[in-house]
């Protein structure tokens, strides 16, 4: 069973912490869908993703292309067949059937944005209240701390 794993972003903005927590999943040998349902949000992230180091680059697309099995990376709003890994981010939903299914899911969420703090506080309890594990980390001082685990 996975684990929900949320990521409160404070310090480094969604653009940064994306492309790192992507690599962590692929070296764990994990393929990756990246939940978003705003389109401009996924399109801005396809280009950080291609703009990022040559040396850290992760092959990636966006969802809708002819090769989307096949990309170990996929960016949109699909469900989870096929993939070891959820990426949420702009609030996109994630139901406590998916995380339990999963390796991991990460919800990712801006922490000066109150919309997004309440949408991930009610992914929290909803997940929680369902059993699935959680984590909460939080920036502080550059470096990622665990606050919460349930």
């Amino acid at each position: 069973m996975g684990a929900a794993f949320f990521y409160h972003l404070t310090d480094s903005p969604l653009e940064a912490t994306l492309p790192m927590l992507i690599g962590k999943a692929r070296g764990a040998g994990w393929r990756v869908l990246v939940r978003g349902q705003d389109a401009a949000l996924l399109k801005r992230l396809d280009d950080v993703l291609w703009q990022g180091p040559e040396d850290q680059f992760q092959p990636h697309g966006l969802a809708g292309g002819p090769h989307d099995a096949d990309q170990p990376v996929l960016l949109g709003d699909g469900p989870i067949d096929g993939f070891g890994c959820v990426m949420s981010v702009g609030g996109a939903a994630v139901a406590a059937d998916e995380v339990q299914t999963l390796e991991r899911t990460c919800i990712l969420f801006d922490g000066h944005d109150e919309v997004a703090l309440e949408t991930a506080r009610g992914q929290w309890k909803a997940l929680t209240e369902a059993g699935c594990t959680a984590q909460y980390w939080a920036q502080e001082g550059g470096r990622w701390t665990k606050k919460a685990e349930k």
